[in-house]
């Protein structure tokens, strides 16, 4: 299974053949004798953040294509086919974005415990190829009107401390005379 640098879009999910009690021994890296989730998809670099473990009884109704579609993003009709063989899964999956291969060109050689399900894709988005411009007044936007400069806030600062300067020393040249 190839995984490109480049890579994104694609979701990989395994189902994962081990009893309950072996899950926590399986994701710990240091558990002795039972091979880590990385030593088991053979993956050269895997991101933690990335990695979901999933314990399918957690999704209720929801099942691992309502996870896949609404939680992940992928499109209903990729998964179509599997759907039925998605749901009769139990126990817990591994489901893998491409970004969980931390942009790492790699072979992946899954191996047991993991069983690989499927690579489903999420959409993409389209671009519009119509570059028409918009017509509408709301479209060209406001004019840009530039308020004051520093330099003439500061100067009407300045020539309103003047003028209280100077009616100050008039009123007190008044009081005096």
């Amino acid at each position: 299974m190839q995984v490109s640098a480049t890579e994104a879009g694609l979701v990989r999910v395994f189902a994962i053949d081990l009893p309950p009690d072996g899950i926590a021994g399986f994701t710990d890296p240091d558990s002795p004798g039972i091979a880590t989730i990385r030593d088991a998809l053979g993956a050269q670099a895997l991101s933690p953040d990335h990695v979901d473990l999933v314990r399918l009884a957690d999704l209720g109704e929801l099942g691992l294509d309502g996870y896949l579609t609404e939680g992940l993003g992928v499109a209903a009709d990729e998964i179509a086919p599997d759907r039925a063989r998605l749901r009769a899964l139990t126990g817990y999956v591994l489901v893998l974005p491409s970004r969980a291969f931390a942009g790492t060109a790699q072979v992946l050689t899954p191996r047991a415990p993991l069983r690989w399900i499927g690579t489903y894709a999420e959409p993409q988005a389209q671009a519009q190829s119509d570059f028409t411009p918009l017509r509408s007044e709301g479209a060209k936007g406001a004019p840009l009107k530039r308020g004051p400069s520093d330099a003439a806030i500061s100067g009407r600062v300045a020539a309103v401390a003047l003028l209280v300067l100077f009616l100050l020393v008039a009123i007190m040249v008044w009081i005096a005379a």
